[in-house]
């Protein structure tokens, strides 16, 4: 059975928890990360030497870095679907994965420390307003992708991409401050709505 090392709060883990709906695979979870075990620990560090969570232990395969997990739980598990073979096809969901990862998370990293998280080292007013301004740029961007194909991210079906994209949509919809209305992001939101594991484990309560 597949072991995900990671606390069910974090985002990337959250990303790897979904992913396992999609594929119907089960899985046992250790709980990792600030305010449970520490990923400090040697042991912890055998496994990923950055100390961070989600870590994936498949058998005698380890694999850290939650957008690497998900591309290999899709690639090895019959999730084609998801993540088809396709160069073309598998080559614009890899963009907007990870677009979502350079891009579009370093954007709300600071806003959301502030406002959600409430960190005492990220309360600088400009750079919050800074951070939201870039964050809306890039939502923008996905507001203009959602128009242009009517559905998800990377075309007309559900793809690993949306996995990452809706949970920072989730985190947007989820950090106080006056939001834009962007109504492809809404609509797409809702849309993921009649998926189990969209419920579980993004629109779930936590940003």
């Amino acid at each position: 059975m597949l072991k995900i090392l990671g606390k069910a709060s974090s985002i990337n883990v959250r990303k790897v928890l979904w992913t396992c709906a999609e594929l119907n695979l089960p899985f046992e979870r250790e709980d990792w990360g600030t305010g449970f075990r520490s990923t400090q620990t040697p042991a912890f560090l055998c496994l990923n030497p950055n100390g961070l969570v989600p870590v994936l232990r498949d058998g005698d395969f380890v694999l850290w870095e939650s957008n690497s997990i998900i591309r290999y739980l899709a690639s090895r598990y019959e999730g084609a679907y998801l993540y088809p073979a396709d160069p073309v096809i598998r080559a614009s969901i890899d963009q907007w994965i990870d677009w979502q990862a350079a891009d579009l998370n370093r954007s709300w990293s600071y806003a959301f420390m502030s406002l959600v998280r409430q960190s005492p080292s990220h309360q600088d007013a400009e750079e919050t307003a800074a951070s939201i301004d870039h964050w809306t740029r890039h939502m923008r961007i996905l507001d203009g992708r959602l128009q242009s194909t009517g559905a998800y991210v990377a075309g007309p079906r559900f793809s690993l991409a949306d996995i990452p994209i809706a949970l920072s949509v989730n985190r947007w919809f989820g950090t106080p401050f006056e939001h834009p209305h962007f109504p492809a992001v809404s609509r797409y939101f809702d849309r993921l709505s009649d998926r189990p594991g969209f419920l579980d484990y993004c629109k779930n309560g936590l940003p």
